[in-house]
């Protein structure tokens, strides 16, 4: 969700909180009309009571999984507390979820917080808003208890969103923000900031292993790394800065060739983003080169020849993280094979990439606040 995370400890396993993900269609791709919508919801309520449990070392929360790109999971707020899916999102910092005061649809059609009902609630007169590259929200700042599993932040800061613009048709209610203070629009202590402080996290640490279509058991991990959910080493990747997830990356390339980041680029490691993108020329030019035609804002192949596409290389720290075609080209709702490529409209002064989920379900990733640094390994 960027533009208008690691030591690998496993120590303290016994501190390391999992939630699991599974990936989810947006709701205008899978449901079309707002009377199946709600038929959809009705025949998949989904019950947490039911569903989950928790082992000795870790908590699971299982998610609805309507097989797209977008991975989400489980939080609760409130006393007693109020369930809410959101995407946990390396691009951004907030968490916002839609208040029960916004009846406009992008609110009254997903889970809406209702403060009324819970007693650890307390309003603030501070107003915010966000900007994403598929919406935006403008809200308010409260504070109440939230549960990520078993991980609680009492009092955290938090937004309820007043109004909603482009969030219509998608499955989440929310964001859970997991970027550096100091990229927060409200000015808030992001939530894992304020579990370091409270020292519910014994390491600075998060990971995420993300799945591929068709296959369960997504999770982002909390306070440590299972190395279970990846193969070989971690290749330690040093932020541009403190403050941000951003790496430097050295090329991309494609049977040998460079074809961008000719002179060293940046690349946003984004949980929030599906896609990988980058400046619209380049993009462009990749999707010549492995034969896409467009079509309206998308661009596609034939199905039939994924298998044969070249892998793209992204080469970072001096390390090659190779992605096959049948890693870049997903299906839409009619079996339509297209890429995963995408024009980043936004113009920073230097070339950026963002890898979102297409790079990261092949790459576990870690994300080490303690060090300011990100660590890849090829995901099991």
């Amino acid at each position: 969700m960027k533009w208008l995370v690691l030591l690998g400890l496993v120590a303290f396993s016994e501190c390391i909180v999992k939630i699991p993900l599974r990936r989810v269609k947006t709701m205008r791709k899978t449901l079309s009309g707002k009377h199946m919508l709600n038929n959809f919801l009705k025949e998949h309520a989904y019950r947490l009571s039911q569903i989950s449990f928790r082992g000795s070392n870790l908590t699971i929360h299982p998610l609805r999984n309507i097989k797209d790109v977008v991975y989400m999971g489980s939080i609760t707020i409130g006393t007693p507390p109020q369930e809410f899916q959101v995407i946990f999102d390396t691009g951004s910092s907030d968490l916002w979820v839609p208040s029960d005061i916004c009846a406009i649809p992008p609110c009254s059609r997903h889970g809406r917080f209702r403060h009324l009902q819970s007693s650890t609630f307390r309003i603030t007169n501070k107003t915010f808003s966000v900007a994403y590259e598929s919406g935006s929200m403008k809200g308010v700042v409260a504070h109440d208890t939230v549960r990520i599993g078993d991980l609680v932040s009492t009092d955290q800061p938090f937004g309820l969103s007043m109004a909603e613009y482009g969030f219509e048709a998608v499955t989440f209610d929310g964001i859970l923000g997991l970027n550096y203070p100091n990229v927060s629009f409200s000015g808030a202590i992001p939530i894992f900031d304020k579990l370091k402080n409270e020292g519910a996290i014994s390491e600075l640490v998060f990971a995420f292993y993300l799945s591929t279509d068709g296959q369960e058991g997504s999770v982002v991990m909390f306070g440590g790394v299972d190395h279970r959910y990846y193969k070989g080493e971690l290749n330690w990747v040093p932020l541009v800065k403190a403050g941000d997830w951003i790496v430097h990356m050295d090329s991309i390339s494609m049977r040998r060739k460079v074809i961008a980041c000719s002179a060293g680029c940046e690349a946003v490691v984004d949980t929030g983003t599906s896609a990988i993108e980058g400046p619209e020329r380049l993009v462009k030019n990749i999707q010549k080169l492995i034969g896409a035609r467009q079509r309206r804002s998308q661009y596609y192949v034939s199905c039939s020849v994924i298998n044969t596409l070249p892998s793209i290389i992204f080469t970072i720290n001096g390390i090659n993280y190779p992605v096959p075609g049948r890693d870049y080209i997903l299906k839409d709702s009619r079996g339509h094979c297209y890429t995963a490529f995408k024009e980043n409209r936004v113009s920073p002064s230097r070339e950026t990439w963002i890898l979102g989920d297409v790079f990261l379900r092949r790459y576990f990733s870690v994300f080490d606040r303690g060090n300011d640094r990100i660590g890849l390994a090829r995901a099991v």
